[in-house]
């Protein structure tokens, strides 16, 4: 009979940040000999999710069996100057055995503030008793800076509020976010739009040719028009998901815009790299009704977007992917900007599955190239359970 070893038990804490959940660790609390990147790291961190599972449920790890609950994230005191922390954030596909550490989430940066400041990794000269933290935190997957605006209450963070966030239950404190110079720097030149345009014609190998705007801001995007598709961009989940042609056609899409980005050689290399880039649709505004049966109206947002994360369809609207839509939707001449009717904007509200959201963006033109300076956002984060995880040691061996 094998000899089994007792689980590891490794302290971890289980957020919301925005529309997605994860599980939080210190660096210096995973076990020392899997603390360095690797295949080991990701074994175990992949076993903590319950991936692979190839029946879809995550039963025997903590995982949620969608693309907005299959996260960890690993933060750390920040090894570069001026700033707080350092970031670093995982996708774990549900059917496999990898983790894919190529981009950011946008929606759980907002929980790292709140985590960083209760785990004493903020120096407790800048944390006030009463009042607004502010948290500067290092994006480690992708060597950006971001700024969480964290409230306090009574010398601890402030979850209790009265910020909505649609596609979130329940009503919590409104943390804001700044992605500061959000274009992101990849395998590329780092230009916001790698191409060298605004609006590419994009073949697809026995799918068709798209028009396609490819930008880097906050996560690589590739954002098609919704009747290019055949869609008017008001759909929920059910109509994507459980169409697998419509998803193995967009598939295609993201793989052929990830090759023109240069982010693949081939898109045989697609499979192994789902985070990015993500790919979206946008239409101009119409009235639809959300998942949660609210009535969205046309005059109150200013077009409509539907992303896909991980192979679906997404119940909101990723972070990182609501930074790309703000910051396209800036620049006159994009398919994104012109879903929202042309001219100049700062900001742009948009619906999405679930809602509506709002995020402000600041571009500029600099020696005739784009440059995304900011965006700015609001979401909300809060603790669900801490503790410690437990991992059955003979099941994270790396090959």
């Amino acid at each position: 009979m094998t000899n089994f070893t007792p689980q590891l038990r490794i302290p971890a804490t289980y957020m919301r940040g925005g529309t997605s959940k994860g599980v939080f660790f210190k660096l210096d609390d995973l076990p020392e000999d899997l603390r360095a990147p690797g295949k080991a790291r990701d074994a175990l961190l992949v076993r903590v999710i319950g991936s692979p599972d190839p029946y879809g449920k995550h039963t025997d790890g903590m995982g949620g069996a969608t693309s907005s609950t299959s996260k960890v994230v690993i933060i750390a005191k920040s090894s570069v100057p001026d700033h707080d922390v350092d970031y670093l954030y995982g996708q774990v596909p549900i059917e496999g055995d990898f983790i894919d550490w190529s981009g950011n989430c946008g929606n759980l940066s907002s929980a790292v503030g709140p985590f960083a400041i209760a785990n004493g990794l903020v120096d407790p000269a800048r944390v006030p008793r009463d009042g607004i933290c502010t948290v500067r935190i290092w994006q480690a997957n992708i060597h950006k800076t971001i700024v969480a605006h964290v409230p306090m209450r009574d010398g601890e963070v402030q979850e209790a509020g009265d910020f909505a966030l649609d596609g979130v239950t329940f009503p919590a404190a409104e943390i804001a976010l700044e992605f500061l110079d959000p274009a992101d720097e990849g395998e590329d030149d780092g230009a916001m739009f790698p191409t060298g345009h605004l609006v590419d014609e994009l073949d697809v190998p026995g799918v068709g040719t798209f028009k396609a705007t490819l930008i880097n801001a906050g996560v690589p995007m590739v954002f098609v028009n919704a009747a290019a598709l055949g869609f008017d961009g008001s759909e929920l989940q059910p109509a994507i998901n459980e169409d697998k042609a419509m998803l193995a056609r967009l598939e295609a899409i993201r793989a052929a815009g990830a090759v023109r980005m240069g982010l693949i050689a081939d898109v045989s290399q697609a499979a192994a790299r789902p985070l990015t880039p993500k790919i979206a649709f946008v239409a101009p505004p119409k009235d639809y009704v959300s998942s949660s049966g609210k009535h969205v109206a046309a005059a109150n947002i200013d077009l409509l977007a539907r992303a896909i994360s991980m192979g679906k369809l997404h119940h909101a609207m990723m972070g990182t992917a609501s930074v790309a839509i703000a910051t396209a939707a800036a620049v006159p001449g994009t398919l994104v900007n012109a879903a929202a009717g042309g001219g100049s904007r700062d900001a742009v509200r948009f619906g999405h599955p679930s809602g509506t959201m709002r995020v402000g963006a600041d571009v500029k033109q600099v020696d005739g190239q784009w440059v995304a300076t900011k965006a700015v956002m609001s979401r909300s984060a809060r603790v669900l359970m801490e503790g410690v995880v437990r991992v059955p040691r003979e099941q994270i061996a790396a090959d």
